[in-house]
């Protein structure tokens, strides 16, 4: 332990020493002891701030992975097309959807059942009757024309507010305005049959209301099957493929659901993006950092584990027929460990081989199903997971070194109250001293007669 040294002059001068700079100086030596304590908390706080960069780009890679690997993701994405656009329009294919090539013809478009009523000259006019609606084989609901619901505007928010299961609006023109009646169920189950005696009250002229259009079924020919259709949007004749009819064909029209091979292609793409990533982060912590100084993981075994399980994963999982390996899908890999994509090269396997290369990626013993292991063995948020140890150990160590630095302290902030209490004590010794030696000599000038200041 080093020594602290008290500047205070002559003993007789009566000035004393520091004591807050003194005790500040005595302290500080003994504070020397929680040096490599906080050097090794700035360590370890170092190591987390990489284990969490690391941790942030393999959850990343495990989700670019997982997009491949998910049955119900990129690869059973489904795009669709039409050979003749002005007949029948693709809305969307789904990941139920089959690639294949369907043949349809439609001879006829579905109808909704409308009616609308004869001009009144001023919506505002009174009204006078009642209506009755019935859709399709329901039960007919007569609405009376009330004191609430006496003017074309009143009467349809009445037919609204009932649940008749028609859509009623005003439309108006040059002539007049015109009530109008939508029903809410299409093709021919939602027929409209419309009786009235409605009235214009205030011009004593006959409100007489009259079919727009017949509800009829869309009729159409899927596969050779003769199938009808309420609407014209059909979701129900290929499994998992929506279209939309919008004209009737002389000739059959060709529909083609293919399988989206482009955002196989991209999620292949995002994976190798996501996988240099991690790649990267392990290899810089193997160097030095622009100072020159090592980089906080170099030597970390958790790094060493992470590369060495990484590029086996790579290589491994069971084959899928034509393809055996990664290295088929367009990826080569850099003598640094790092992935290169070529785009051509997965397109090209993917038309030839489709559903091998969705094998690949997804069968039990694939190479997608044991890199996932892999990356799950890995994973900083799985409490097995290598860097979630790793990051854990750092943990309990800060813990511990944070209870060292916070007994010290307060060992050091005991002993400064009582350093501070003594000397204290001591500096009003040494400043008393003058005083008590003018007190000597006063005594001694009165017992001898001699005076010591002569």
């Amino acid at each position: 332990m080093g020594t602290v040294g008290l500047s205070f002059g002559s003993a007789t001068s009566g000035t004393g020493f520091d004591v807050s700079s003194t005790v500040t100086s005595i302290l500080a030596i003994q504070q020397g002891i929680e040096t490599p304590w906080k050097s090794q908390l700035t360590s370890l706080e170092a190591q987390n701030t990489a284990f969490t960069t690391i941790g942030t780009d393999l959850a990343t890679l495990a989700t670019s992975l997982q997009s491949l690997t998910d049955a119900d993701g990129v690869t059973a994405e489904k795009d669709g097309a039409s050979s003749d656009t002005s007949v029948l329009t693709l809305s969307s294919a789904s990941t139920e959807a089959a690639a294949g090539t369907h043949s349809i013809e439609v001879s006829q478009l579905a109808q909704t059942s409308s009616v609308y009523s004869s001009a009144v000259t001023n919506a505002s006019d009174t009204l006078s009757g009642s209506i009755s609606i019935q859709v399709g084989s329901g039960t007919a609901q007569t609405i009376s024309v009330g004191s609430t619901s006496n003017t074309l505007a009143s009467l349809a928010a009445a037919i609204n507010s009932a649940g008749i299961g028609v859509a009623a609006s005003i439309i108006t023109d040059t002539t007049g305005s015109r009530l109008s009646l939508v029903s809410a169920t299409g093709g021919s189950a939602g027929q409209l049959a419309v009786t009235s005696n409605l009235a214009d009250a205030t011009t004593s002229t006959s409100v007489t209301t009259q079919a727009g259009l017949s509800g009829q079924d869309a009729e159409l020919t899927v596969d050779g099957v003769a199938i009808t259709s309420a609407s014209n949007t059909v979701s129900t004749a290929i499994p998992g493929v929506t279209f939309q009819l919008l004209g009737t064909s002389s000739s059959a029209v060709q529909v083609q659901i293919t399988n989206d091979t482009a955002d196989i292609s991209s999620a292949m793409n995002s994976f190798v993006t996501a996988y240099n990533a991690v790649v990267n982060d392990l290899t810089t912590q193997e160097g030095n950092d622009s100072s020159g100084n090592a980089e906080p993981l170099y030597g970390n075994p958790t790094v060493s584990l992470m590369q060495t399980q990484l590029s086996q994963a790579l290589l491994g999982g069971a084959a899928s027929g034509a393809v055996s390996s990664i290295t088929q899908l367009g990826v080569t890999v850099n003598d640094d460990g790092t992935l290169t994509y070529s785009d051509s090269g997965m397109q090209s396997m993917l038309d030839s081989n489709f559903n091998d290369v969705v094998g690949f990626l997804q069968n039990t013993g694939s190479f997608g199903m044991n890199l996932t292991s892999v990356l799950n063995g890995l994973s900083s948020t799985d409490t097995t997971g290598a860097l979630y140890l790793a990051e854990q150990q750092n943990t309990n160590e800060e813990a511990t070194l944070h209870t060292d630095v916070s007994n010290e302290e307060a060992l050091l902030a005991t002993e400064k109250t009582s350093l501070t209490t003594e000397l204290n004590t001591a500096n009003e010794v040494l400043q008393s001293i003058p005083s008590q030696l003018s007190e000597v000599n006063e005594m001694y000038s009165a017992v001898t007669g001699y005076n010591t200041n002569t």
